[in-house]
């Protein structure tokens, strides 16, 4: 076989039966185009490899190429090959059907790091080490625990700067902590408690995964844990660190108690260890799994602490839940790319990891200093909570004005959530009205325009 037949791009491509052969593939390569199955800037196969795949003459492909660039269908440039012109724009008539969320000019969501502050360089560096010594059985199908040396770089991070016990036996590694909680939940079953106000979107998880949620009470000194013993459940799914999105760390003597309820009841807490790396005005507060490693399952993630792109995530398992856990997940790694665990490795190992945590640490505070003082300065009337840690604070309002806030937001171009979202859908009204406000979410550059769109926001809807 000649060279020139392994060069090129593939192109599926069937032809149309009753027609010549030209005929065809103009009429193929045209619908594919204004479908939108080809899209402007896709690069098509030399007439040689497409000729050769198709079965038919080289001049016959070639001349379609042809007519379909004088007609303005597609380009072709000495040495760059055929592409499909920006042009062809014009003659797509489909667009995408999925609804998406809209858009906004400013966002304080709360859940995202500065998406700009990503360490792009060190990352770089790292894939290209990791890449390079990476074992061949790296590029073939994976245990499903993950990489071994991921797992062995967590086990050195997570006991030094989080408090856990753990060896990498003990490790699975998952595509985020949502990924984890799903996984846990289909090895538990049954009914879990939650916080009464919790991040949705996993209390959402452990429904979708059939397990009923029963709320329990939380304050300012996180989840009220003496009432776990009322809830017949046989599992919890808690922050810790710093309680989403109300922002107090569960204190000792609440710790102890949920500690007391799992070891006697022989139940599971699932910890959330949620922006755990990041405080501000109080002593880091090591993971509640380091008191009790066979009654916590731990969950963490790099969503917060690098980015929500990198699906990456883990859990330290008790060794009852190993199996099952590993069984619900499958019998090799399908989720989360090999090649990224190991740079998250290397990326961890050469101490890189720590040296970002730092930084943004220092950055958020500066941020967090910035909204105190903004909102004082602008909207004094309002409360803000919750930020001695973590990278959202919450602002209190008078009572029925939440959703007021949420419309001039809206009305702003800025994207806010409300403090409802995140209560249990069987607990009443109770709690006050607030905002959840993520202060790491927008750019450094776009920030200050951001809290100001928010004091105005605040000073419309509270007039």
């Amino acid at each position: 076989m000649n060279s020139w037949a392994n060069l090129g791009f593939d192109l599926h491509v069937e032809l149309p039966h009753g027609i010549g052969v030209r005929a065809a593939l103009l009429q193929t390569l045209r619908d594919a185009i204004d479908s939108g199955l080809l899209k402007p800037g896709t690069r098509l196969p030399p007439s040689r490899t497409l000729a050769l795949d198709l079965g038919v003459a080289r001049n016959t492909v070639a001349d379609c190429y042809a007519e379909l660039a004088a007609a303005g269908w597609l380009v072709t440039r000495q040495g760059s090959g055929t592409v499909v012109a920006s042009l062809a724009d014009a003659h797509i008539r489909g667009t995408d059907p999925s609804p998406t969320r809209p858009r906004f000019t400013y966002s304080l969501l709360p859940g995202s790091p500065d998406a700009s502050a990503f360490p792009r360089a060190a990352w770089i560096s790292s894939a290209r080490r990791a890449l390079t010594a990476a074992p061949n059985d790296a590029f073939a199908a994976t245990d499903p625990r993950g990489r071994v040396e991921l797992r062995n770089a967590l086990t050195t991070y997570l006991s030094r700067a989080r408090g856990v016990r753990v060896d990498p036996s003990r490790i699975v590694i998952s595509a985020s902590s949502g990924h984890g909680i799903s996984l846990l939940a289909r090895a538990l079953g049954g009914a879990i408690a939650v916080d009464s106000f919790c991040l949705h979107l996993h209390r959402q998880l452990l429904v979708d995964e059939g397990l009923r949620t029963v709320p329990i009470s939380v304050d300012e000194s996180g989840t009220c844990t003496d009432e776990l013993g009322s809830t017949s459940t046989r599992s919890a799914l808690l922050t810790p660190t710093h309680q989403f999105p109300l922002g107090g760390p569960l204190t000792p003597a609440r710790r102890a108690t949920a500690v007391e309820w799992a070891s006697s009841t022989g139940s599971v807490i699932i910890e959330d260890d949620y922006d755990g790396e990041f405080r501000y005005d109080r002593k880091p507060v090591g993971a509640l799994q380091g008191i009790a490693p066979q009654q916590v399952a731990y969950l963490g993630t790099v969503s917060k602490t690098l980015s929500p792109a990198i699906r990456i995530g883990w859990m330290v398992l008790p060794d009852r839940l190993i199996e099952p856990v590993l069984a619900t997940k499958g019998p090799y790694e399908r989720w989360v790319s090999s090649t990224d665990q190991l740079t998250l490795a290397d990326f961890i190992e050469s101490g890189r990891f720590d040296s970002h945590i730092r930084k943004m640490r220092a950055t958020y505070r500066r941020r967090r200093d910035q909204l105190v003082a903004t909102l004082a300065q602008k909207v004094p009337h309002v409360r803000i909570e919750g930020i001695s840690a973590g990278l959202h604070a919450v602002i209190r309002l008078p009572s029925g004005s939440e959703q007021a806030v949420l419309t001039a937001a809206q009305t702003c171009d800025l994207s806010l959530e409300g403090l409802s979202t995140f209560r249990h859908p069987d607990v009443a009204s109770v709690g006050g009205d607030g905002i959840v406000v993520g202060y790491s979410t927008p750019t450094q550059s776009q920030y200050p325009r951001t809290l100001d769109v928010l004091c105005e926001v605040l000073q419309t809807a509270l007039r």
